[in-house]
């Protein structure tokens, strides 16, 4: 993202959305189209506002809509609740870095603890910009293929495992990418966030096709489906929670349908988990701070290194990739 488009995250929103909106049930203006999606001055006047006024918000010269004109723009490009929230959201951006959020990537004990306990549920944390903060056992096992520490969109666009990883992996790509977008609407500037869109963005033009489109997905529940190495073919539901403790972190847990095949897979994957030593010598299930990003991009060691190097990602320091994952 060059400086620009950067401050026009509002702008270049409204230009992504109008482009995809179909006019066919709005159509105000006659003659043959050029472009796909609506033309300025016909969102401009079912909006109420003046072609300029709306041009001018669209290039970034106005920065500053109201909460009435914000709510007819969203209804006009049809925008779903999230989309719109993301809306409001980037009409309150500040600039001014003495206003930006701190966030944590450092997984409080408490929650690693409650974590480790829960042997038959794969759990991970994750940070704004979906890079895995801690596992416990059974969520190393089933991600097995990707690198311990690294982010979830790292994997599925710039390693080639991760299509054969995730049984619908153009699905799992549009979702990681629209929580991606929801996390700039929040920051648009966080370094790791910026680093992370240009590497994607040079490295996939799946990335660039999902990013442009501005598609806003924030992370609440669903279904996955997975292809693991060991284990075989399963199907898994996920719920998100949000830390809060630590703004921006999230609790992503998952779980199989009770009596199904792929409940029998995750029970295969937690007698392969993992097992470090309580303080009184019994094997008990582990939650592992994951190697995070420092700053400058660069990782750091896990706290808590896998007892199973055959079932684990983990890469020793400027060691090869682990092959796989999601």
């Amino acid at each position: 993202m060059t400086a620009n488009r950067k401050n026009n995250a509002l702008g270049d929103f409204l230009r992504a959305r109008r482009v995809t909106t179909d006019p066919q049930p709005v159509v105000m203006t006659g003659g043959r189209r050029r472009t796909p999606g609506m033309r300025r001055e016909e969102v401009a006047a079912l909006a109420g506002v003046s072609k300029d006024y709306y041009t001018r918000l669209e290039q970034g010269r106005e920065r500053h809509p109201s909460e009435q004109v914000l709510d007819a723009l969203a209804t006009v490009l049809g925008l779903d609740a999230e989309a719109r929230a993301h809306l409001q959201g980037l009409a309150r951006l500040r600039g001014d870095a003495r206003f930006r959020q701190e966030w944590s990537e450092e997984v409080s004990p408490h929650l690693l603890r409650l974590m480790s306990r829960w042997t038959e549920t794969p759990a991970m944390v994750l940070s704004r910009c979906l890079y895995v903060l801690a596992v416990n056992d059974l969520a190393r096992t089933l991600f097995s293929p990707m690198e311990p520490g690294d982010s979830l969109l790292r994997f599925v666009f710039l390693s080639p495992a991760s299509r054969g990883f995730y049984a619908e992996w153009e699905r799992v790509a549009r979702n990681g990418v629209g929580s991606l977008r929801a996390a700039a609407g929040v920051d648009p500037e966080d370094p790791r966030l910026v680093a992370l869109v240009a590497e994607l963005s040079a490295g996939s033009a799946d990335f660039r096709r999902l990013w442009h489109s501005h598609d806003v997905r924030a992370k609440t529940w669903s279904d996955k489906s997975f292809h693991h190495p060991v284990a075989g073919d399963l199907t898994l539901t996920y719920e998100t929670f949000t830390v809060n403790s630590a703004p921006g972190q999230q609790l992503l847990v998952y779980q199989a349908e009770p009596g199904s095949p792929s409940e029998h897979a995750l029970r295969l994957l937690g007698t392969l988990a993992g097992r470090t030593p309580s303080r009184d010598g019994a094997r008990t299930p582990s939650a592992d701070a994951a190697r995070t990003p420092s700053p400058d991009g660069a990782r750091t060691p896990s706290a808590t290194p896998s007892a199973d190097g055959a079932l684990t990602a983990a890469a020793p320091p400027g060691g090869g990739r682990a092959p796989g994952e999601g």
